[in-house]
């Protein structure tokens, strides 16, 4: 038989492990519209265990709507700092702040999806959740126990492809009647016993809806391709001088850590610009990219790089360099920042445990 003839005993059954097993985290305890909207903002890319202690430190500091539209930007990535994928946070900002705003607030899919950074699915999430709104969700955990169930092994280009073949038969076996907790259910099931790797067959609530494990066929389902992945080289410069250290500030209209501080490339300096012996080399993933970042040191600032302010006349004279201001196109973007002021900065993660790292052995 399949799924579809079986919807609603597969909707029973679901239903009764989702209110045993379910972990109790704190938008489910204690739900609330707003916890709802950034607990699905933030768990976009995020693992449930590794934002829970933001998400604990976001609603002390941005207790609902009006505290968040209110708080300066700044302030705003820097709660959100370490959980990467930062346009997330500027579009919850944007979001509470257009909400706030309205007189009509939104309640269905259709309407949560006119609000900053809110998709298809984190519509469905949020209106379903919060108003009861018959929606389902489709993201990559729902796709894959769709595919399992329904033992669908074609081959996708991507995510997105593949959501968009699934979807059809999310709707089908949506319980209309409970939606909210019919698509936590779904969620659950995919990150706690469906998994991508190692699935908990034998535990799982609805094994016998699954034509996957039926004919032993769950490894390698759904069959989506993956980007290439593109291994990026990027030498960096370790500059700390007079109690600050030399930072980089990524323009507000980077697609990627916009308004963040890193350490500086040397391609923000010249190209003459002599290295010595590497610090240390660090590795780092952004999308497809795997960054391998080599930091070198230098004990005083360039020639014609502005010197801390700080710095006393008393203190030597700096080693003249080979280049000008002139060679400095991106000098504009290149900060002071004092070692005691670090933490009231937006340092991307990795960057801020590196400079940490690095305090320690310097």
């Amino acid at each position: 038989m399949s799924l579809l003839s079986q919807s609603e005993a597969f909707q029973q059954a679901l239903a009764a492990w989702y209110v045993t097993s379910q972990r109790p985290l704190p938008w489910r305890t204690a739900p609330s519209l707003y916890k709802t909207v950034v607990s699905e903002l933030m768990a976009q890319q995020t693992q449930i265990k590794t934002m829970l202690p933001y998400f604990d430190r976001w609603l002390k500091r941005f207790p609902d709507f009006q505290a968040l539209a209110e708080a300066p930007s700044e302030d705003v990535l820097k709660h959100w700092e370490g959980l990467g994928y930062y346009s997330r946070a500027r579009n919850l900002h944007k979001l509470a702040q257009e909400y706030v705003a309205r007189d009509s607030k939104p309640t269905v899919a259709k309407e949560w999806q006119a609000l900053p950074g809110i998709g298809p699915y984190t519509s469905a999430a949020i209106s379903s959740i919060a108003h009861n709104f018959p929606a389902a969700v489709v993201d990559g955990n729902v796709v894959r126990i769709l595919a399992r169930l329904t033992n669908d092994a074609r081959a996708f280009k991507n995510n997105g492809e593949a959501v968009k073949a699934f979807t059809p038969a999310a709707h089908a076996v949506l319980n209309v009647r409970t939606p909210g907790d019919h698509n936590q259910a779904m969620m659950e099931l995919g990150a706690t016993v469906c998994r991508k790797n190692n699935p908990l067959c034998t535990a799982c609530p609805v094994l016998q809806f699954c034509e996957g494990a039926a004919h032993g066929n769950t490894d390698g389902i759904p069959n989506i391709q993956r980007k290439a992945i593109v291994q990026v080289q990027i030498n960096r410069l370790w500059i700390v001088h007079h109690g600050k250290l030399l930072l980089h500030r990524i323009p507000n209209d980077a697609k990627q850590l916009a308004g963040q501080y890193e350490l500086p490339a040397t391609t923000h300096l010249p190209t003459e610009l002599k290295l010595g012996k590497a610090l240390v080399t660090k590795t780092r993933g952004i999308t497809n990219q795997r960054i391998t970042e080599t930091i070198y040191p230098l004990k005083s600032p360039p020639s014609g790089l502005s010197h801390p302010a700080s710095a006393s006349p008393s203190s030597g004279k700096l080693k003249p360099q080979q280049f000008q201001v002139s060679d400095l196109p991106t000098q504009a973007s290149l900060t002071w920042i004092a070692l005691d002021q670090l933490d009231s900065i937006t340092l991307s993660g990795p960057h801020r445990r590196w400079s940490k790292e690095l305090l320690k052995q310097t």
